[in-house]
């Protein structure tokens, strides 16, 4: 059985190998694809967002006034607001944390028995002497424990992306996503964020920061040929994966 499970594994390893040495190889001395614009709702494994929403409030204006319920704002509000707007999002991110335990504990017991009377003599005339009837019986235990750890992490990252507003919920509130593909000689960063906005937060140039974005995804990474040297071979992390120790 086990030979079974691992000469599936094996042929497993080898198709992905093949797979990835001849796309790497259809791809000597070329620059990495950008991926085509589409539109993000059509895309495999997109699902609308579904949050609590509070009771609807119907939409209810004066005789002769140009102002209802449900508006923005008196004037024109050019800030983003339906589905296909797009608005800018800054992204800043400066986390830190520096954290340090230290754990160290302890623990001994000593148990002891002896027995006299004619027990006792009984016990150290059958042992010709070797055993104590004063000591017959003796436990020790003891126990230690010392552990230590620390984090020291450290992360920094500011640029901005366009979104588009791909849904609006029923509370008004908008569901952003933005995408952007920077290819520098043969290497690709990405840049996608993703989540849920208030309209009122947006500013007035149409605008708003990454923290105020509630449910924010944001991914920044890069592929090509600097991280295909970055990353561990397949055979690696096969082995990372099974090997126990």
């Amino acid at each position: 059985m086990k030979l079974v499970k691992l000469s599936a594994l094996l042929l497993l390893t080898g198709s992905l190998v093949a797979c990835t040495t001849t796309d790497r190889l259809a791809n000597v001395g070329k620059a990495p694809v950008l991926t085509a614009i589409e539109d993000p709702t059509t895309l495999a494994g997109y699902q609308p967002v579904r949050m609590p929403m509070p009771e609807a409030i119907a939409d209810t204006y004066q005789a002769n006034s140009l102002y209802r319920t449900s508006a923005r704002g008196f004037f024109k509000d050019e800030r983003a607001h339906r589905i296909g707007d797009i608005l800018t999002i800054v992204v800043t991110i400066n986390d830190s944390a520096q954290i340090d335990n230290v754990t160290n504990s302890s623990r001994s017991a000593t148990n002891s028995a002896g027995m006299g009377g004619i027990l006792g003599t009984a016990i150290k005339d059958v042992s010709a002497g070797a055993i104590d009837p004063s000591a017959a019986v003796d436990f020790t235990s003891g126990m230690a424990n010392k552990g230590a750890g620390s984090v020291n992490r450290s992360e920094s990252l500011e640029t901005s992306v366009a979104a588009v507003v791909t849904q609006i919920l029923p509370n008004g509130n908008l569901v952003i996503e933005g995408r952007q593909e920077v290819r520098v000689n043969f290497e690709v960063r990405d840049l996608i964020v993703t989540g849920i906005v208030r309209p009122s937060d947006i500013r007035a140039n149409n605008t708003i920061p990454s923290a105020k974005i509630a449910e924010a995804r944001i991914s920044y990474g890069g592929r090509g040929q600097i991280t295909d040297v970055q990353q561990p071979r397949y055979g690696q992390q096969v082995m990372d994966a099974i090997l126990p120790f």
